[in-house]
């Protein structure tokens, strides 16, 4: 019996408002560089490519580590000097913990009433930096959860079913008695090596970057509003 949902943060309740890559790309002009969004976004991914996991101890999306992937950016790739990367810095890390830069997707309000309307234990599992609790702030989502897994804080991101086995346990469930919404099947779809359920969110619009879903494709909804009907309808052919 599901008796527990985890939601995935990004992609699945809100969306960046403009994209991190056109953040990033505005940042990058104002330093007196011409770079696009396109070219920017290379850039992230090719820097996210060559840092480990793990950095000095810091785990990935700590500040320390976005400190090391904001230099990569702008003072290996663009050459920025020194003694501009720490206003840089600064400016990116306040970028995202404003709630300007946050958007909640239609309905997520509605959907966590849904929820716990299904008395179900409802929380965040997400790959996020340590802010994540200071931008649940800013989208007016302060203690809306009964739990929270948060990568950078907790040292444990997806997919490795530990994350999802963690949930579980501060949902205080079981892993069978969890199940898992988020909009990455590659990452996200990892709930069911953990033996948890799991449901693909996919709103309008959005792109599918995973190459092969195979057996971690799982239910699909496309709304908040159809990720409660589903749920309803799962805890019912157990109930």
């Amino acid at each position: 019996m599901i008796r527990s949902v985890s939601l995935d943060l990004g992609g699945t309740l809100l969306t960046e408002v403009p994209p991190r890559f056109e953040i990033y790309a505005s940042e990058a002009r104002r330093e007196g560089f011409d770079v696009d969004a396109a070219r920017m976004k290379g850039l992230m991914r090719g820097a996210h490519a060559r840092l480990p996991r793990e950095l000095d101890g810091a785990f990935r999306y700590s500040d320390p580590w976005f400190e090391r992937f904001i230099a990569e950016i702008f003072a290996v790739d663009l050459g920025l000097g020194a003694e501009r990367l720490p206003e840089v810095t600064e400016r990116l890390f306040e970028r995202f913990e404003s709630p300007t830069s946050f958007r909640l997707f239609p309905g997520v309000e509605r959907l966590l009433e849904g929820l716990r309307a299904l008395d179900l234990r409802v929380g965040v599992l997400s790959n996020w930096s340590a802010r994540l609790p200071r931008v649940l702030a800013a989208v007016g989502l302060d203690g809306a959860f009964d739990f929270v897994v948060c990568s950078a804080l907790d040292r444990v991101e997806k997919p490795d079913p530990r994350a999802f086995l963690l949930a579980a346990e501060r949902a205080g469930v079981l892993p069978s008695e969890l199940c898992h919404a988020g909009d990455r099947v590659d990452l996200d779809g990892a709930a069911r090596e953990a033996g948890c359920e799991f449901v693909h969110v996919r709103h309008p619009g959005a792109v599918d970057t995973t190459m092969d879903p195979g057996p971690r494709s799982g239910d699909h909804v496309a709304s908040a509003a159809g990720l409660v009907a589903l749920l309803d309808r799962i805890t019912e052919r157990v109930r």
